[in-house]
């Protein structure tokens, strides 16, 4: 489902059950600089991250969100892709809106695309959301929870079906329109379902025009195969890149951002931090603004 918003972008509430848009505090005035397009204008800096929070808990298994919000603190990115997030989903997470607080912590807007929509735990309750979102210093001019091909982990004997829980927010910076999605891929050892998912998601991004950038959870590392014909459209932001599973002592780069061929990457860090299972990625990078 698609969300179109005017310019600036305030207060906008939830409005669908597959996605919930949810907006902070104003972004800084150092991140919502006005530009003109024009063929002859300078790159525009993004510093852009992935984390998978684990539902705010870190590598000791103790939930805590505030360290969360630390830790994202200190990327000091513009704009964040999450992975498992809660929203009033049950007790490992106090049942908080775990998206809408951390906007609110850090001051950025916030777009959740839930993968589970579940009843309330208790009549007269919220309702029992996962899954993932974006957080953005810059204007969102449009959000949607896209459907991707999935495996549930709620039915027995699931088969693969397409299920919601693909981000992608339009974001204004500073008069660049950037696409930028997150994403959580299948964690089973069989390949097939991540392949599909890869499929889904570049006809999503075909669609597209202009800068894009992908980031997530890939539960596969870069040169796994089926993730090769992602790499024939986008390209890995940090192919040297140290390891982000597990957060101690990392053995596997799974957490990823890739970025179309006209976006320019001029550095990328795994960070480490306890505060999650997995490290974040952060990564600077140079859209170009388009002529009229």
């Amino acid at each position: 489902m698609k969300q179109s918003f005017p310019r600036p972008v305030r207060g906008v509430a939830a409005t669908a059950a597959l996605a919930a848009v949810l907006f902070a505090a104003a972004a800084p005035a150092t991140a919502a600089g006005a530009g003109v397009p024009g063929a002859d204008a300078p790159a525009v800096p993004l510093r852009v991250a992935t984390y998978n929070i684990h539902a705010g808990a870190g590598e000791d298994g103790v939930f805590d969100l505030d360290r969360t919000a630390r830790a994202l603190r200190d990327l000091d990115a513009d704009v964040v892709g999450l992975q498992e997030v809660d929203v009033h989903w049950g007790d490992r997470s106090d049942f908080v809106d775990e998206a809408r607080a951390l906007a609110g912590k850090l001051g950025m807007r916030v777009f959740f695309a839930p993968i589970y929509d579940l009843d309330p735990a208790a009549e007269g309750g919220e309702r029992r959301q996962y899954g993932v979102a974006v957080l953005s210093r810059y204007p969102v001019t449009e959000a949607e929870n896209h459907e991707i091909t999935r495996l549930s982990t709620r039915t027995p004997d699931p088969v693969p079906a397409p299920m919601p829980g693909f981000a992608e927010v339009t974001v204004n910076v500073r008069g660049a329109q950037v696409h930028v999605c997150s994403t959580h891929l299948d964690h089973r050892a069989d390949p097939s379902v991540r392949e599909a998912q890869v499929a889904d998601m570049l006809d999503v991004l075909a669609a597209d025009r202009g800068p894009k950038i992908l980031v997530g959870d890939f539960n596969a590392e870069a040169t796994a195969p089926e993730l090769a014909s992602l790499w024939q459209r986008l390209r890995d932001a940090d192919p040297g890149g140290g390891g982000t599973y597990p957060a101690v002592d990392p053995v596997k780069r799974i957490d990823l951002v890739a970025v179309s061929p006209d976006i320019t990457v001029a550095g990328a860090e795994a960070v480490a931090t306890e505060a999650s299972d997995h490290r974040p990625v952060v990564t600077d990078l140079r859209i170009r603004r388009r002529g009229r």
